[in-house]
């Protein structure tokens, strides 16, 4: 018998005083290392072009999870959750202060720390990254859908506009793309671990000469874990035919406005008249270069969210503003405006207005934003932030899809926080949208990295759909994205600019368009799959130690 196999009837030998200081770092190495992998999925965001974080984050976060108890992974898991998006949330509390932003990261951060204790709980299942990953994409689930709605904002899929997986966005939607990268980083832990554990196996039979020789280790664990590395990547290359942005209905020539605000912050709107102004001035500086032959005559103009915070139906100046900048530029033009009927709540309204005829199609905000256009339990919440008086009428939820037909374009209307929502964005298009915008207005979180997070958003819908995607922000970044996921064109922040660019025009429909939400409900299924059959082997273990 090998002197390395101790008695289990030996009794435990006593710690040295050397052992137990030394054992106080070693309890801190888990915490820390699941903090750190939530600091490297942040680190993969934009602005940042290094979504390939994402991989070591989802190795690291594996390596702490791996057989630990349910709890632990719950508070392992937390942990995470909190290293990564209280950093990615920080602009929600730009000018409310730290509670808010405190709040809102700890309670999205407890669905990363359930997604742990699945974790854990799966670890020990044979093909557990497949498992795991799985589990992540339940754990996303559940965080855009509830509370209030759901807060899907640091979905992983929304990391990677710029990684080698982004093709699978068009064959699943933002499911199947964080599927891909939560596996091949669970994957590379496990290949790793495999590989050091036959590398020790070898090492330790070569020192025992009296040891019998040793069996060779089953190749099935090693080759389920190189299978779940390779086969996101391979998926990937696979699904690169998907992605094309060459024109199926010809293209158009779409110009984005971009007014500016006369101040930063939750103010932006105390000079509503200026911000207004300064949208009409744009336009009709465009109108005046396409006279003078400097600009392409568009097809239609876009303005963003909020670019006539007056009601233009109960004030006959912003009306006339309006209208008169509208039929200067010749082009029917998407107008963002906040509606204020004599009763009820407000109305975030996007306006088709064309030349000579005025309003003539509306779209109301169908997912407007908890906390910020409307405040639940606003008499609690008032226990805690005096801020929350700002939003004194709150705003109410439209309830028809947004397609516009903007001089023979077929234009999908996703108003700013609705990009963050899948269906928000597929609903247009199975409405028949050949091309896809998203008004928004950003200014009330100043130059956070907010609008570039928001703007990876557009970049994946892109891919998910392929069709173009049109970003007009009152105070950038606007952008104009090709189908593939490529800018073409944006602007700076804070900087009046118009952006006037062609794009193609598609009607085709992606895997992930016409699947909708099929691909999440498989990947859950398969993580409830995991987790029941988890729950079976504990009982069969614990069952066995009684008898």
């Amino acid at each position: 018998m090998s002197t390395a196999i101790a008695s289990a009837d030996a009794p435990a030998p006593e710690s040295t005083p050397a052992e137990e200081r030394a054992r106080g770092p070693r309890r801190l190495l888990r915490p820390g290392a699941a903090l750190l992998s939530g600091a490297l999925l942040y680190l993969s965001f934009p602005p940042r072009p290094l979504w390939w974080l994402a991989l070591p984050a989802f190795a690291l976060l594996g390596w702490t999870l791996r057989g630990r108890r349910p709890r632990a992974g719950f508070g392992l898991g937390f942990l995470a959750g909190l290293g990564f998006l209280l950093p990615l949330l920080v602009w929600t509390g730009a000018e409310v202060g730290p509670l808010p932003w405190l709040a809102l990261g700890a309670v999205s951060a407890l669905f990363i720390g359930a997604v742990g204790l699945g974790i854990a709980a799966v670890s020990r299942l044979p093909a557990w990254p497949l498992f795991a990953a799985g589990v992540w994409v339940l754990g996303e689930a559940a965080r855009a859908r509830v509370p209030f709605g759901g807060f899907p904002w640091g979905k992983i899929a929304f990391g990677q506009a710029d990684g080698m997986f982004l093709p699978l966005a068009a064959v699943g939607g933002t499911p199947v793309l964080g599927f891909a990268v939560a596996l091949c980083g669970f994957g590379l832990y496990e290949l790793l671990r495999q590989v050091l554990a036959r590398r020790a196996e070898a090492e330790a039979a070569d020192q025992d000469q009296d040891q019998a020789p040793a069996s060779v280790p089953a190749r099935g664990p090693l080759l389920a874990a190189a299978l779940a590395v390779l086969v996101p990547v391979t998926g990937a290359l696979a699904a690169l035919p998907l992605v094309s942005d060459a024109p199926e209905d010809g293209t158009a020539t779409v110009a984005a406005v971009q007014g500016n605000v006369p101040r930063l912050g939750l103010d932006f709107n105390a000079q509503r008249r200026q911000v207004l102004d300064n949208h009409a001035a744009r336009t009709r500086e465009l109108a005046a270069a396409v006279k003078a032959g400097k600009e392409p005559r568009p097809d239609f103009v876009l303005w963003p969210e909020n670019s006539s915070d007056i009601d233009p139906y109960a004030n006959p100046d912003a009306y006339q503003v309006i209208d008169e900048a509208v039929r200067e530029v010749n082009a029917p033009t998407v107008i963002g405006a906040v509606i204020a009927p004599p009763t009820g709540t407000l109305r975030n309204t996007l306006i088709e207005w064309n030349p000579g005829k005025g309003p003539v199609a509306e779209y109301d905000k169908r997912h407007v934003q908890p906390f910020g256009e409307y405040i639940p339990m606003r008499s609690f919440v008032r226990l805690f932030s005096s801020d929350v008086d700002r939003v004194r009428r709150d705003f109410g939820p439209g309830h028809k899809v947004g397609v516009f037909d903007l001089a023979g374009t077929k234009v999908g209307l996703a108003t700013c926080y609705e990009a963050a929502f899948d269906w928000a964005v597929r609903d247009t298009v199975t409405h028949g949208a050949q091309l896809i915008t998203v008004p928004s207005n950003n200014a009330t979180f100043g130059r956070s990295e907010m609008t570039y997070q928001q703007l990876a958003m557009s970049r994946v819908r892109a891919v998910e759909h392929s069709r173009s995607v049109v970003v007009p922000v009152t105070s950038g970044v606007s952008a104009v994205i090709r189908p593939d996921g490529t800018i073409v064109a944006k602007t700076e922040m804070f900087t009046p600019d118009v952006l006037v660019e062609k794009v193609p025009l598609r009607s085709s429909l992606t895997p992930a368009t016409r699947m909708g939400t099929l691909p999440e409900a498989l990947l859950v299924a398969l993580a409830a799959a995991g987790l029941a059959w988890s729950a079976t082997r504990s009982v069969r273990a614990r069952r066995g130690r009684t008898a």
